[in-house]
């Protein structure tokens, strides 16, 4: 086994690598050669429209323009039609959150789906940009730059703020030769920097600055930044590669190809090799200037990824990285290593031959670094049967190592899991154990979410102890819009039925989506399950049920949501509704009352007549004439003193409605006749 694996390898000076296939493409009569094609990284979606550029002989069927969007295995996500105003489409890119960005000539920003949906939410680089039109667009995970006919430079560095932001004019007069970004996490500074080739040089844009590198061995016809942002691959007009820092102070590579024509494409694999594609062959430079070729008899696009490139073609989806010292350390020819010996004592030991036993023994002081190399092995492989092998062979070794981490073992197996599940053919999402690290396993929960993979996202969800929530809700909100001829009453139990394995989830939020989306009464009905007053009051204001949000405040005991539903409902209704709802709640009538004491006395008097207490409207009137008595001692003249007594009559009229008053009355009326 270990010769024909082995034998897979390529060798650069002491390195091994490896390119194997993931997946056979199940996409009909797709011709990479004929689209503008992006594919998102950690194993995502892959989009293409058809390139406008290229002569294509079209059938009838086929004369409109699509925007297509597969899976990583060749799976039709969507197809719909490509006809978006503003010019030809200059570039195609996918951000973190895999949102498809598609830029045009007049600088607006389209944003789709992973479903072909376009987000309402337009982006544009602004009228300047508009003006001058857009030649070239490079798009990272959270960004992007544009340059224009008239070579200026726009960027939005952040998609979150959408802030747009004109760089430094670097006053030239013909287009550089090619553009890389240095992304702001990559920078000294903390912003954006373009690299643009000039003649033989090479310029550093910013917001403010344009710098000359001082470039010695241009002109370069192609650049690109590895993905640690430590190292720039250029490609020279004499046919050279060379690997220099950002800042161009030192050169680390120089290798001279066979072509000084520039290739399609150039990207690194990983940190340590450079891929170069020209039509039919694909070379890979590693660390040492030494080099490999592989021959392609169609058009490939090459997918950076953190520990490798995937390399797309019109028939399979190949993977191309170095091989982990692990698996190094096992299956290379003659290796006598630890791990190498263990698998061997597995091998043996299923043959029932005693020299499993012999291998034990000689590696016993080593073993436990045999047992983790075989665990590692394991989970840097596709095969499913080969890590199965490797895994057992760490089992084995680990029946005689006392000291060795269990969780480890453990640890591992969960995660293979996890990867064997999302890399299913009808799943497509080929990703490798240091993808998914990076990655991280709620932000694959979110993109099996977002791809509607709700039952997949929540059994890796419970199998890695992860909240349910996020999955449940996006589920549910789901199958609301999709229910839109189900009754209320059916589909609420159907919700309630997955949402109650789920407890504290918030249905305030499926509430809210059903709100949106026009299902009023299911919404209600969700929200008498919301546990939380602060979540469920808000909602029912804003859905028109103030009398309803009242109640549930004042069942909740806080104080804060009681004021927030009151005043809501002093602004919706006419004052006699609002009069007669606070009036009938003990609790909404007092904190109204306090509140207008202290801020309205005019709406509290109106309120104390509605309901009928006449004495306290009184007492509010002779209060306000205290507050008069008080400014008239503060100041000089008798302004204020008409005021006063209109409030006192005020009051001695209210007084004499009723017989039970017949002294306050009195009282009022002697108090202004003092006053004359």
């Amino acid at each position: 086994m270990a010769i024909s694996i082995a034998a897979e390898w390529e060798v650069l000076n002491n390195r091994y690598y490896r390119k194997q296939e993931i997946y056979t493409m199940c996409w009909n009569s797709v011709d990479l050669s004929r689209h503008k094609v992006a594919c998102s990284k950690f194993g995502g979606p892959v989009a293409m429209v058809r390139d406008e550029s290229k002569m294509v002989q079209l059938k009838a069927e086929s004369a409109r323009a699509k925007l297509l969007l597969f899976t990583s295995s060749g799976k039709l996500l969507s197809s719909v039609p490509w006809d978006r105003p503003g010019g030809r489409l200059i570039a195609l890119g996918w951000t973190d959150e895999e949102v498809l960005l598609a830029v045009v000539h007049d600088g607006t920003i389209f944003q789709y789906n992973i479903h072909g949906e376009l987000i309402p939410e337009q982006l544009s680089l602004g009228q300047e940009c508009w003006n001058q039109g857009v030649a070239e667009c490079i798009i990272w995970g959270s960004g992007l730059v544009v340059l224009t006919e008239q070579n200026q430079l726009f960027s939005i560095p952040n998609l979150e703020t959408q802030t747009v932001v004109k760089l430094a004019d670097p006053l030239l007069e013909d287009p550089p030769h090619c553009m890389a970004v240095v992304e702001p996490q990559y920078t000294l500074s903390g912003n954006l920097e373009v690299l643009l080739a000039v003649g033989s040089s090479v310029l550093m844009v910013d917001a403010e600055n344009v710098r000359n590198q001082m470039v010695d061995f241009g002109p370069i016809q192609k650049m690109t930044l590895s993905s640690n942002g430590n190292l720039l691959a250029c490609f020279t007009h004499d046919g050279r590669l060379l690997v220099v820092y950002p800042d161009f102070s030192k050169s680390l590579l120089e290798h001279l190809t066979e072509s000084a024509l520039p290739p399609e494409q150039l990207v690194w694999c990983g940190v340590d090799s450079v891929l170069l594609y020209w039509e039919e062959e694909l070379v890979m430079v590693g660390p040492y200037g030494d080099a490999v070729r592989w021959a392609y008899d169609e058009p490939i696009v090459l997918i950076p990824e953190c520990d490798g490139v995937r390399i797309l073609s019109n028939t399979f989806m190949e993977f191309l990285r170095r091989v982990p010292d692990s698996t190094v350390s096992i299956f290379k020819i003659g290796s006598t290593s630890p791990a190498a010996m263990l698998f061997d004592a597995l091998e043996q030991f299923d043959k029932r031959s005693a020299k499993a036993d012999e291998n034990i023994r000689l590696i016993s002081d080593k073993l436990p670094d045999a047992v983790g190399d075989c665990i590692d092995a394991a989970g840097h492989e596709f095969d499913i049967s080969l890590q199965r092998t490797l895994l057992r062979a760490a089992a084995y070794g680990r029946a005689f190592c006392r000291k060795f981490d269990r969780d480890q073992f453990q640890d591992m197996c969960r995660t293979l899991r996890v990867l064997n599940a999302v890399r299913q053919f009808e799943i497509g999402i080929p990703l490798s154990i240091q993808q998914f690290k990076d990655l991280t396993a709620p932000v694959l929960i979110a993109r099996l979410v977002n791809a509607h993979r709700h039952l997949l996202a929540l059994r890796i969800s419970e199998y890695l102890d992860l909240s349910k929530e996020v999955v449940l809700v996006h589920w549910a909100c789901t199958k609301i819009i999709a229910s839109s001829d189900v009754p209320d009453s059916v589909l609420l139990e159907l919700l309630l039925e997955k949402l109650k394995a789920c407890p504290g989830i918030s249905y305030a939020t499926v509430a809210a989506d059903a709100h949106r989306n026009g299902r009023q009464k299911l919404a209600a009905l969700l929200l008498d399950y919301e546990p939380r007053a602060s979540e469920q009051v808000p909602l029912l204001t804003s859905m028109g049920e103030g009398e309803r949000a009242l109640v549930k405040a004042i069942e909740s005991g806080d104080t804060n949501l009681v004021y927030f539903s009151i005043l809501h409902l002093w602004r919706q209704r006419p004052l006699p509704e609002f009069f007669r709802i606070v009036q009938a709640k003990t609790l909404a009538r007092n904190l109204f009352i306090a509140y207008a004491r202290q801020n309205d006395p005019e709406i509290l008097k109106k309120f104390f007549i509605s309901i009928g207490q006449i004495q306290s409207a009184a007492e509010v009137f002779l209060k306000e004439s205290w507050s008069f008595s008080r400014s008239i001692g503060n100041r000089s003249g008798s302004a204020l003193q008409g005021p006063r007594l209109k409030t006192i009559d005020q009051a001695a009229d209210l007084y004499a409605q009723t017989k039970e008053h017949m002294f306050e009355r009195a009282a009022a009326e002697e108090q202004g006749k003092l006053l004359k």
